[in-house]
């Protein structure tokens, strides 16, 4: 993969987040999903490139768009293409582009093939931190101890720090441990993958993310958080007999193993974007006018050390010019 191929990346989250826009408020996230991976998809097959989702909407007996397995790119299968893993959110936050909530993104990570790891979707537990505190966090500790590292770091009181959580019954616990601690929440209703973008890049005001939530999000994260200099920390969190089998079925055999964001997303060629489609913490909604509509993306780099914030204004009518 070069870095021409890393910017078309930035086209495909563009028009999913576009098209799935324009469902916004309907009330229908399934109805929104289904817009976002195929508009995902349709731009995704316009890419010189032999692609596979490795990350996706599910394995293909169970869902069919964006399968794992499934590939996508103008080069299916072309021996001189490049082969390239592919994890995708087409539409992160269904529900809040339903209810025209904020933070709802499209979202995609792409490495070198095998470089990303394949995991099912289960629930995964997760802390991640920006570059101030990377090295700090320790996710077999308390979570008390990890606050006071994080807060440590940044050369702060606890109470000085905000972490995010998603607020879910399964949380209750966490919630009340960090609130004793003395450190701020942020509870959000969904995004749980925004949310560790948002703690790994400096100035966003959150600290850190703490919780469980989905393991095929935890991997994109990873992937963010490499580009990012951040740090993460995650394991498995099997709920359920099936879950623990589906693991074992797949080689993993030690639940308790932790998993750093190198572990999730190896190499050095990895690309992560990322387009707003409501307004939230991180990026701007697609915002339609006349004549045009107007994207706001981020778009990074790890073997280039880039991190761009993209503004697009995307024409729909040739506006005139005048030189004056």
């Amino acid at each position: 993969m070069d870095l021409v191929l890393g910017h078309e990346f930035v086209k495909v989250t563009e028009k999913t987040a576009i098209a799935t826009a324009r469902t916004m408020g309907q009330g229908d996230r399934k109805y929104s999903d289904h817009v976002a991976v195929e508009a995902m998809r349709a731009e995704m097959d316009t890419l010189q490139m032999d692609g596979t989702i490795v990350i996706g909407e599910g394995e293909r007996d169970k869902a069919p768009m964006l399968f794992v397995g499934e590939k996508v790119g103008a080069l299916k299968d072309d021996p001189l293409a490049p082969k390239v893993g592919i994890a995708v959110d087409p539409l992160e936050g269904t529900n809040l582009c339903a209810t025209g909530s904020a933070n709802a993104i499209a979202v995609l990570a792409a490495a070198d093939m095998g470089s990303l790891l394949y995991a099912p979707d289960i629930y995964m537990d997760k802390i991640v931190v920006g570059p101030t505190a990377k090295g700090k966090i320790d996710i077999s500790a308390p979570v008390e101890e990890n606050l006071k590292r994080i807060a440590r770091a940044f050369d702060r009181d606890i109470d000085d720090i905000t972490i995010v959580v998603l607020e879910r019954d399964r949380h209750k616990d966490l919630i009340a441990r960090i609130r004793k601690a003395g450190a701020r929440i942020k509870l959000i209703g969904d995004g749980d993958l925004s949310a560790g973008i948002a703690a790994a890049i400096r100035g966003t005001g959150i600290h850190g993310a703490i919780g469980i939530g989905g393991s095929p999000e935890g991997v994109i994260t990873a992937a963010a958080v490499r580009c990012l200099g951040g740090d993460m920390q995650a394991r498995f969190h099997p709920t359920e007999k099936w879950q623990e089998d589906r693991l074992t079925e797949l080689g993993f055999k030690d639940f308790k193993q932790i998993y750093t964001a190198e572990d999730l997303a190896k190499g050095k060629n990895i690309f992560f974007c990322a387009t707003g489609v409501t307004s939230g913490d991180l990026l701007q909604g697609v915002r339609y006018f006349g004549g045009g509509i107007r994207t706001s993306t981020i778009f990074m780099s790890f073997a280039d050390k880039i991190i761009q914030f993209v503004d697009t204004i995307h024409q729909e009518e040739r506006v005139p010019i005048t030189v004056r």
